[in-house]
């Protein structure tokens, strides 16, 4: 060992000693769960394992349906069969790799099977042709449409399912948890944080700040530690087995915040980085380069009549079968919230649309019909009160108003589904903005008004990613990123989002 080692060995133990009292006990299981093993087993290396034991596992069974709907012509053709499909799975295997089925895990914290299955699909689709088109060219065996067609269909089912398997099975090892330290301790490191710290589901366990002039920090985030300045970032990084730095930009200057970045390159960890101007860049923005020089393409401000038309038939079939399948569902509740309280079944409310017209929109009654009255008694129970929150949101948790039928329909939000009449109507969408009550409208200006462009929605990024425990400010941001990143796929995405987000709202 030379003596620029001793060194750096030396300030690492000195640096340990000084902060093992001060992060937080998780942080020091995780890194004794980890050092037990010979080989510290990060998220990638597990995700990678398991996802392909999904994939294998999902194809096989599908050929299996297949086979067993079907059958073949004979017992050389049935054993033939196998051979080419067996043969076929390492390329299987790398068409997933070519496609970023493997890798996308460790390095987006959000990442989840909703985000594979158009990766899934596509990877199915081009599979199943091909392997069509060398068994017919082969001559060896005869593949019917018909069996092709089923084991298309259940491998875009069976491999799907079985990722989300492997997903929940994955979360609950100590090598999914990703230590991670935030560079930056200013108001949008502590924006960073309050997000992870809202969504355990995203594996992440943050040891702490690296900043060398933080800002005072809120009464939330007091249990994150701050470990120093940028200079002792290497050797946090080693002492931690920290994955993940996020550079939330300090007060740095760019040349520094590079030098930075790039005194990392050697360390193994994924860098995320939050972006200048991260306001305006949804994901919709396209990277392009201009001789080495890369830009960032934000969309324009408007959707077209073919993106319009899309969006609107997505509306009518999902609003029509909604109604249609939930029927039983919506006499019940019904029946449910007459025998527990006295009152009408819905409650009506004006809130602000489309184009700045207001429309009424359709819930379940969930509360006593003195409820308005009784608002200011609970005033002071407001939930966005604390914490530097914002009133001019208005939320209690368990509010004493609320009937024992209207409990239960808001903790899975029960009391939203007849909003499918509004979406049937056109005066809402299945996804969209906000619905906000005129109260909360009238403090939406300037650019945030441009959220009306699009028809307030069911369900959206605010309900995904944290409904009403959502800051007002951060709402309007989300919204406008909305409305001027819109795609299909991504409506669809919030659509399938939603349930798992409600879910882990009602625990």
């Amino acid at each position: 060992m030379n003596a620029t080692e001793r060194l750096a060995l030396t300030q690492g133990l000195e640096l340990y000693d000084e902060l093992h009292s001060a992060v937080g006990e998780r942080t020091l299981e995780i890194l004794e769960q980890r050092r037990k093993t010979a080989r510290v087993k990060r998220r990638g290396w597990l995700m990678r394992r398991m996802l392909l034991g999904a994939d294998l596992t999902g194809l096989v069974l599908a050929f299996v349906v297949a086979q067993a709907l079907q059958g073949s012509s004979g017992r050389f053709d049935f054993a033939a069969q196998w051979a080419i499909f067996i043969g076929s799975l390492p390329l299987w295997v790398l068409g997933a790799k070519l496609y970023g089925l493997y890798d996308r895990d460790e390095e987006r914290t959000d990442h989840s099977t909703v985000d594979d299955i158009v990766g899934v699909f596509n990877l199915v689709t081009v599979g199943t042709f091909l392997v069509t088109l060398i068994a017919y060219y082969s001559g060896l065996v005869h593949m019917n449409l018909s069996r092709m067609t089923i084991f298309w269909l259940a491998a875009v089912v069976l491999v799907s399912l079985g990722r989300a398997a492997a997903r929940a099975i994955c979360r609950r090892h100590v090598a999914y948890l990703q230590n991670a330290i935030i560079v930056g301790a200013g108001e949008v490191g502590q924006l960073v944080a309050r997000k992870l710290l809202k969504h355990p589901e995203y594996g992440i366990n943050l040891v702490g700040f690296v900043d060398a002039t933080p800002r005072e920090r809120r009464e939330d985030l007091e249990h994150l530690t701050l470990l120093g300045g940028p200079d002792r970032l290497p050797a946090i990084i080693r002492l931690f087995d920290v994955e993940r730095v996020i550079v939330a930009f300090s007060r740095d200057s760019d040349d520094h915040s590079l030098e930075l970045i790039r005194s990392m390159k050697d360390l193994d960890v994924q860098v995320d980085i939050v972006p200048r101007l991260f306001e305006m860049v949804g994901p919709s923005v396209g990277i392009h380069m201009v001789e080495g020089l890369p830009l960032m393409g934000l969309p324009p401000l408007r959707l077209s009549r073919t993106d319009k038309l899309f969006k609107r038939t997505l509306d009518l079939v999902g609003s029509l079968l909604g109604l249609v399948l939930l029927a039983p569902v919506f006499a019940v509740t019904a029946v449910a919230i007459k025998l527990d309280s006295k009152g009408p079944v819905f409650f009506r409310q004006v809130r602000m649309g489309f184009g700045e017209r207001t429309f009424r929109i359709f819930k379940f009654r969930t509360m006593t019909l003195d409820a308005d009255d009784r608002k200011s008694e609970v005033a002071h129970l407001n939930q966005h009160l604390s914490n530097g929150g914002d009133p001019r949101m208005f939320k209690i948790p368990d509010d004493p108003r609320q009937t024992s039928v209207g409990r239960l329909l808001r903790r899975y939000s029960l009391d939203e589904l007849p909003q499918l009449i509004n979406v049937f109507r056109g005066q809402m969408s299945l996804v969209g903005p906000r619905p906000l009550i005129l109260d909360e409208d009238q403090h939406i200006h300037e650019w945030g008004r441009l959220r009306l462009n699009l028809k307030p929605g069911m369900t959206g990024r605010w309900q995904v990613l944290g409904r009403s425990e959502i800051p007002f400010e951060e709402m309007v941001r989300l919204d406008y990123l909305y409305v001027t990143s819109w795609s299909l796929v991504g409506d669809v995405k919030l659509i399938f989002h939603t349930l798992p987000a409600l879910l882990r709202s009602g625990r």
